[in-house]
């Protein structure tokens, strides 16, 4: 399983890859690290991941788009938003986009494990 991580703060791109290598998700190499959607696309243009975490308030380009576009070019990844949950508006239209999961920051190391697993389950 190919994941590449999406979000503006280092800390939380940091913080996802700890969790995902501290164990709990065997089998999941990360290919990717990306601070705003413009490089996400190029990103899984290149390492065509299975599974995105997408944070939706970033820089160049927004997570809505970026979904947007990553689905054109992998219709069949799956993208897990990780954001504040302060723009219900914002993850709704995520997931009508065709995000397949979300988790509101702050979250916890079992609340990101859980909610990959289930993404990772739609496969």
């Amino acid at each position: 399983m190919r994941l590449m991580i999406v979000d503006d703060s280092s800390m939380i791109r940091s913080r996802i890859s700890r969790i995902v290598q501290s164990g709990g998700l065997s089998g999941v190499a990360i290919v990717g690290l990306a601070r705003n959607g413009a490089e996400a696309v190029r990103i899984a243009r290149a390492t065509l991941p299975d599974v995105v975490t997408m944070d939706l308030t970033m820089p160049e380009m927004d997570g809505v788009e970026c979904i947007t576009q990553v689905l054109k070019l992998l219709p069949k990844v799956n993208i897990l938003v990780v954001s504040a949950l302060s723009d219900k508006t914002t993850a709704i239209a995520a997931l009508k986009q065709g995000a397949r999961g979300f988790v509101a920051k702050p979250f916890t190391d079992e609340q990101l494990q859980l909610a990959l697993l289930d993404v990772m389950d739609q496969r």
